[in-house]
């Protein structure tokens, strides 16, 4: 499986293209951005879906344009499905973002899993920053959204912010193995070991 970042918008959320064989999904799509397309084309890959980790204005921003460039659905975990449309929720009039509303195509549980060529990703659900967050793993890799960042964590204090289910969430995610890399939401990535060594949440 192969991981490419990109930022889509002035926030610096991480926008990532996760391929195997020609088959690709677009994790966070967060504004419009040629460059992917430049991407998916020069790698020849067909794009099954653009994931939502969460249903942040910043990571959902794209989610039109990339529908209309690619014609792949948007998937998103039901409990954040209602802020696709929501802008109280998605907070779009606070990061200075306008875009059309997107019907999910397919609304993600804990568990699901996600085929890429001969790979598999699993959904696990991980609320806390949203009620429907999730994280996106597969061995020895794993995206997090704003669940978990390199020494840090998403809000809890925004719509639907929940800091005791965060912490839930943490722990799930830090029994994953020590070598586990880590690409989150924002910044750079790091590993499951780092974060227990030196995240005060963890």
């Amino acid at each position: 499986m192969i991981v490419k970042r990109f930022s889509t918008n002035e926030l610096a959320a991480n926008c990532y293209v996760v391929h195997s064989g020609r088959e690709a999904i677009i994790v966070d799509p967060g504004g419009e951005a040629p460059e992917v397309l430049e991407y998916l084309q020069a790698q020849q890959l067909n794009v099954i879906a653009l994931v939502n980790t969460h249903g942040h204005a910043d990571h959902i921003g794209g989610n039109h344009w990339f529908v209309e460039q690619t014609g792949a659905p948007v998937w998103i975990h039901r409990l954040d499905a209602p802020y696709l449309a929501d802008e109280s929720l998605n907070l779009a009039p606070y990061v200075g973002q306008t875009f059309p509303r997107v019907e999910p195509g397919r609304l993600l549980e804990d568990g699901d899993e996600i085929s890429l060529g001969s790979e598999t990703i699993t959904v696990l659900h991980t609320p806390g920053h949203t009620p429907g967050g999730i994280s996106l793993h597969w061995e020895g890799h794993l995206i997090t959204g704003d669940t978990l960042f390199r020494e840090g964590v998403g809000r809890t204090d925004l719509p639907g912010g929940d800091g005791t289910v965060l912490r839930q969430s943490l722990v799930r995610l830090g029994r994953l193995p020590l070598d586990t890399v880590v690409y989150p939401g924002h910044g750079e990535r790091t590993t499951i070991e780092h974060e227990i060594r030196r995240n005060p949440y963890l």
